[in-house]
């Protein structure tokens, strides 16, 4: 029977066994050879008695002191690690070596690139908890400790561009290392659009709000792979009053053209997707917080939601535009809102022509309607409780409104059969930042198309088409809303100060 092997010649389950060297395998004797005569073996142990009694004397010619002193030197000295460390820049170097790099923009998914994990750094998942941002943060648990590298100078071909993950202690050669954090966008569309744009920053505003209110040391900005270096000005200014900083990193200046390391780095490639509209409207709060703060609006600054008699201010504001999707005849449009405007105890209106998009300008507080050029910008916003607008970059503007402002919005002929999605972008912003959209009127009137109506090629023709109006369409509307948003507005001070309506008095 044989017998069980000691404790000691057990194999560890766990560890995996490494075969022995050929030259090390175990030599099988012939039983002859294990027999040694007697005199062999005395005169083994006659040498084994001389060297020792050699190394005895030679131990007693030396002091006793310096033999206890080569004694503690022997003691103290490391028995083991001694090849481990002069492993280690072996082990660094083969580490550094080993980083692999792969394109930024991934053409396998081209047909999907905004689908599960993208075809941006397609070969890693993003972090996600249901209703929350969904992101990718370096080092992490996910990515085991490992800092994100970039090779991503090219602006015309995003497959020329490349990523890695390497530990701190051995980046690769020619790295260059940016201290702090770092955000990193990645936007299908584009950052001058302003709609896409404040998409692409809105999941950075629900990390920072998730993380304490971490702010960024610089942005590093992809579109297809390809890098970026600015943002429609509105957008930054948006970025500068959230976070403080939009410094935007455009690795201009380096001379060497090794990779760019990070040590800490979070990439967003999914817009808002995956945020619950509740969190969405959180972050569109902070976001109209952070910039009437900047504004150095207080309440003392806008119009009172009610007069000294307890009924409601209302605020209306005529967005018009120049150009593609502007009025034929804007008097006409303005004389129609005016009217009804004048039928509700105070009623205000604002007409705003677009200069630019700044932020900070004053908005007068005269009851009368007025016309002006009066910028896109956070005062005007906080003065309205009814937006009308044709569709455009300018609707994005509506998240500075307060909560439950109304959005009235007018396409030109075409809009509702041919521009798919792309004409709900502003139903969508409105209620994520907690407006409600009052519904659009579409214009039956326009350019002729030389194709039939329902044929693609016609919205070339319609997109940028100016838009006509229906007074008694536009009357019966606008009527509505200035009465819903009355009613909701005398709701409000009522269940705030507790006061009555002048028929109660």
């Amino acid at each position: 029977m044989i017998k069980p092997n000691s404790q000691a010649e057990r194999t560890d389950r766990n560890s995996i066994p490494i075969p022995r060297h050929p030259k090390q395998q175990k030599r099988h004797t012939s039983p002859s050879s294990s027999h040694l005569s007697p005199k062999l073996f005395f005169s083994t142990l006659t040498i084994c008695a001389a060297l020792f009694l050699f190394f005895q004397i030679h131990s007693l010619q030396t002091s006793p002191w310096a033999f206890l002193g080569q004694w503690q030197r022997r003691v103290n000295t490391p028995l083991t690690f001694t090849n481990c460390t002069k492993d280690f820049p072996s082990m660094s170097r083969k580490l550094r070596q080993s980083v692999t790099f792969l394109p930024l923009k991934d053409l396998r998914f081209a047909q999907t690139a905004m689908q599960g994990h993208t075809w941006f750094m397609s070969s890693l998942y993003d972090t996600h908890k249901e209703g929350e941002v969904q992101y990718q943060q370096f080092p992490s648990e996910s990515s085991q400790g490992r800092l994100l590298c970039i090779k991503g100078r090219e602006s015309h071909d995003g497959a020329f561009n490349y990523y890695a993950l390497a530990w701190n202690e051995s980046l690769p050669y020619n790295a260059t290392y940016f201290k702090g954090l770092t955000f990193i966008s990645y936007n299908h569309y584009d950052y001058y659009n302003i709609w896409h744009g404040l998409s692409s920053m809105v999941p950075f505003v629900g990390w920072h709000r998730k993380e304490g209110c971490a702010v960024p040391n610089r942005w590093i900005l992809y579109h297809w792979g390809e890098l970026r270096n600015s943002v429609n000005p509105w957008l930054k200014t948006l970025m500068e009053v959230t976070f403080g900083n939009a410094f935007i990193e455009t690795f201009e200046g380096f001379d060497n053209d090794g990779p760019f390391c990070f040590e800490k780095a979070v990439v967003m490639r999914h817009n808002e997707g995956g945020m619950s509209r509740e969190r969405r409207m959180e972050v569109y709060d902070l976001m109209r917080c952070k910039a009437r703060r900047r504004c150095k609006l207080s309440l003392e600054g806008r119009w009172k939601d009610v007069d000294e008699w307890g009924v409601p201010v209302i605020g209306m504001t005529l967005l018009m535009r120049r150009g593609a999707r502007s009025w034929k005849n804007d008097s006409a449009v303005i004389e129609i809102f005016q009217r009804e405007c004048k039928k509700i105890e105070n009623c205000r209106l604002i007409v705003s022509y677009p200069i630019n998009l700044s932020f900070c300008d004053q908005a007068t507080k005269n009851r009368l309607t007025f016309i002006c050029d009066i910028k896109y910008n956070v005062r005007l916003m906080s003065l309205t409780d009814i937006v009308v607008s044709p569709h455009g970059a300018q609707l994005s503007n509506l998240i500075f409104m307060d909560r439950y402002g109304s959005i009235m919005e007018f396409f030109p002929k075409g809009w509702k059969q041919l521009a798919g999605v792309g004409q709900l972008v502003f139903r969508w912003l409105a209620s994520w930042a907690g407006m409600i959209h009052q519904g659009t009127w579409h214009d039956p009137n326009g350019e002729h198309c030389p194709y039939s109506e329902d044929d693609r090629r016609c919205m070339s023709v319609f997109k940028n088409g100016k838009l006509g109006h229906d007074e008694k369409a536009f009357a019966k509307w606008v009527r509505t809303v200035l009465k819903q948003v009355q009613a909701r507005k005398m709701d409000e001070a009522l269940s705030k100060n507790g006061t009555t309506t002048p028929n109660e008095l």
